[in-house]
């Protein structure tokens, strides 16, 4: 069954198209990558799906209702993660969860349950009494995923839930994710900026780039999109913008990235032979080439592929 469609979704600011008649649906279960690099629409996309911003055309439909004319029924099955901490500094773990359960309409047994159940799926009911102001980061981002989990939505949006957290908290995230649909059937909605988590996590995903969807589909589709190509990551001592403008130039060569001595090379895989065309243009440049590795396709590949640029960008 089909919880949530985007029908022809578009969205301006002045004379800037930050959406562009966007179209996709998710099933329910599903957890959903939504990647883009930054300006894509992303975080435009994602207001439209909250309500928080109306589209200029088009409509959102989320498990039956339109959240243009049927906004309470529509978010009544939403749950949002959002970037930003939404939790007050001042109160602790357990008046944080109170409150925002109690806006949900939760209340009594079922209320104090909830709690218990999000300190319990945290990990952090031996904190549940301090300020969430003397949380760690990380700390502070399994709290915020929990409250917007208080009433058990459908339909759960995760926008970059791991950003500046260590890696015990982000591991913790991962496994709960996980978990939610096998334990409790969420539709999971996941933007992030690490590419590694999206793999784990996703079962389909879209890539938005200048406000249009340019790829989509499972992830072994999206990986055939470029199957005729490769990714070559060679470690250098030396890079150069001339360096650069002349793999450009190659016709085998679909796009490059160079990052902290490590340059990634797209290009076409029918002919091995056009690898020495790239190393004669490093040595005869004095860039001393200290390894060299190629790679299948994966998410990564395709993003840089498509959009050439990397996804935290």
């Amino acid at each position: 069954m089909t919880i949530l469609e985007l029908k022809n979704i578009t969205k301006r600011y002045d004379d800037n198209l930050v959406v562009d008649n966007i179209n996709f649906s998710i099933k329910e279960g599903e957890t959903f990558g939504l990647l883009g690099p930054n300006g894509a629409g992303k975080s435009t996309t994602i207001s439209m799906l909250c309500g928080l911003v109306k589209p200029d055309q088009g409509d959102v439909i989320i498990d039956g209702h339109s959240i243009i004319k049927n906004p309470t029924l529509a978010k009544k099955n939403l749950g949002v993660v959002p970037q930003d901490i939404a939790l007050y500094g001042s109160l602790s773990a357990i008046d944080n969860l109170k409150f925002w359960g109690t806006l949900y309409g939760l209340s009594g047994s079922l209320l104090k349950s909830r709690i218990d159940e999000a300190l319990e799926i945290t990990g952090l009911k031996d904190r549940a009494k301090d300020k969430i102001k003397n949380y760690s980061g990380g700390m502070k981002r399994r709290i915020n995923i929990a409250a917007a989990f208080m009433h058990h939505p459908k339909l759960l949006i995760m926008d970059e839930p791991t950003v500046g957290i260590d890696p015990q908290s982000r591991n913790h995230i991962l496994e709960f994710t996980k978990s939610l649909n096998e334990k409790y059937g969420t539709t999971v909605i996941y933007t992030s900026h690490y590419m590694e988590e999206v793999e784990t996590l996703c079962n389909r995903l879209i890539i938005l780039d200048e406000g249009k969807i340019i790829a989509g589909g499972t992830q072994d589709e999206i990986k055939r999109m470029i199957s005729n190509e490769e990714n070559i990551d060679i470690n250098l001592t030396q890079y150069t913008n001339e360096i650069g403008l002349k793999l450009k130039a190659l016709k085998t060569v679909s796009g490059i990235n160079y990052k902290d001595g490590l340059l990634t090379v797209i290009m076409k895989a029918s002919d091995k032979s056009n690898i020495q065309d790239i190393i004669d243009i490093l040595i005869h440049n004095d860039a001393k080439i200290q390894n060299l590795n190629i790679k299948v396709p994966n998410l990564e590949t395709v993003f840089l592929s498509l959009t050439g640029k990397n996804l935290r960008d």
